[in-house]
This record gives C-alpha cells, structure tokens and sequence, in this order.
C-alpha cells in the first residue's frame, strides 16, 4: 500500500512539474524597422537613458482592433530599473539619436525615444501549434 501511494505522489508531481513547464512565458526577439502613424497600440519597454529620457528596449506593437491591455506605465522585469508603458502612440517626431514617440494611455503620457534597430517582436500571430516544452518556431 505505501508503494502505491508512494507512486501516485510522484506521478502527481511529474504532472504538476509538466504542467508549469507548459505555462512558461517565451520571449521572441526582434527588430523594429519603421514605426506606422499615430493612434497604434504599443507596449515599450524602457529604461532611463541620457539625462534621464527613457529609451526603448522593446516596442510591441498591438494589432490594430485590439484594445489597449493594462494601459498605463509601470516596473517592469527586462532587467533592472526598467519599466513597461502600455499606451496609443499619439506623436511621432525624428530625434537625433532615433525617434521620439508620445505614447497617451488614460490621464498620462510619456516621450520615449527608440533608437534605430530596438527590439520588435515579429506581427506575425502564432499559434500554441508553433510552440513545445522547451523549443520555439518563428513558424
């Protein structure tokens, strides 16, 4: 009797350990080529640059009928110091060191210059179909 329960405890844990393991968040790289017009949902991830302006280190672009989620600007885990700002781009202007968008959410609003070459994940929607415990398809 203690065998058998011995072995549904560790086949219960292997399943839970699995289970987790499926809900692992993935991160996919990219890289932003233009910024399209005003009004686009995006969330930037960002971090204090030259005199305190925040400069990207991401920018997801959402698709166009999608509200925007969790607008607003806040911590963020890229990596130390940095914070993610979920907002509608409200104004584009060229800055020396890249471009500078206003993103509006809410009563607020933040600049945040993105230097050429920042991080974008690929528009392309994927499906669960492209992704296995452990391994990624750009697919």
């Amino acid at each position: 009797m203690t065998r058998r329960l011995a072995a549904v405890v560790v086949s219960l844990l292997l399943v839970t350990a699995t289970a987790a393991q499926a809900q692992a968040p993935m991160r996919v790289r990219g890289t932003i080529t233009a910024v399209d017009g005003n009004g686009d949902g995006v969330g930037a991830t960002t971090r204090p640059g030259p005199g305190g302006a925040l400069t990207a280190l991401e920018v997801h672009v959402f698709p166009p009928n999608m509200p925007v989620p969790n607008e607003g600007h806040r911590p963020w885990d890229l990596e130390p110091g940095s914070m993610m700002t979920n907002a509608r781009v409200t104004a584009v202007m060229q800055a020396t060191n890249g471009r500078e968008l206003t993103l509006t959410y809410k009563d607020a609003a933040q600049r945040i210059v993105v230097p050429e070459g920042t991080y974008a994940p690929p528009k392309k929607p994927r499906s669960s179909a492209n992704v296995s415990s452990g391994a990624c398809s750009a697919g």
